[in-house]
């Protein structure tokens, strides 16, 4: 188990993100309900993951565990109806700071996220967001990935 401390935000316009890293991000939900626990499959580049999240909205805990092709195929389709598409470009900011910024796909376009991970509750709380960040949505469960992997939408502020 790890514990995953981010803040995350929305952002209008992006900066240049030509030399960033990216890759295409599919996951999918097994437990997308109202509680606080989340249980998500996810193919990000190569790689084959299963996810469980529980927690608030910038301290939770983790648990991922690395699938093959056919665990992740055996899962995918019981996550019809909740599932998403992204980019995600990944960087750091000038305080050293490493960024995902993930640019949404299909119905939620033109979405774009940010997303900062801090190894403490005080760096996080420290942390100066720059000029390009937008409005703060860490505790706005309305932009969690499993609530837009159900959205029709992008959703308003």
């Amino acid at each position: 188990m790890s514990t995953e401390i981010e803040r995350k935000f929305l952002v209008l316009n992006a900066p240049d993100l030509d030399g960033l890293k990216s890759e295409t991000v599919r996951q999918g939900y097994l437990s997308a309900t109202e509680d606080k626990v989340e249980v998500r499959v996810r193919q990000k580049g190569a790689g084959f993951f299963l996810t469980v999240k529980s927690g608030g909205s910038v301290v939770r805990s983790e648990h991922e565990v690395s699938l093959d092709q056919s665990q992740f195929d055996d899962l995918w389709p019981a996550t019809e109806g909740r599932r998403l598409e992204k980019t995600r470009y990944s960087g750091s900011l000038e305080r050293g700071e490493t960024f995902e910024l993930d640019v949404y796909s299909g119905t939620l376009a033109p979405l774009m996220v940010v997303e900062v991970e801090f190894p403490s509750l005080e760096d996080a709380e420290g942390f100066e967001a720059p000029a390009w960040f937008g409005t703060e949505v860490s505790g706005e469960s309305r932009f969690k990935n499993k609530a837009l992997a159900i959205a029709e939408g992008p959703p308003q502020l």
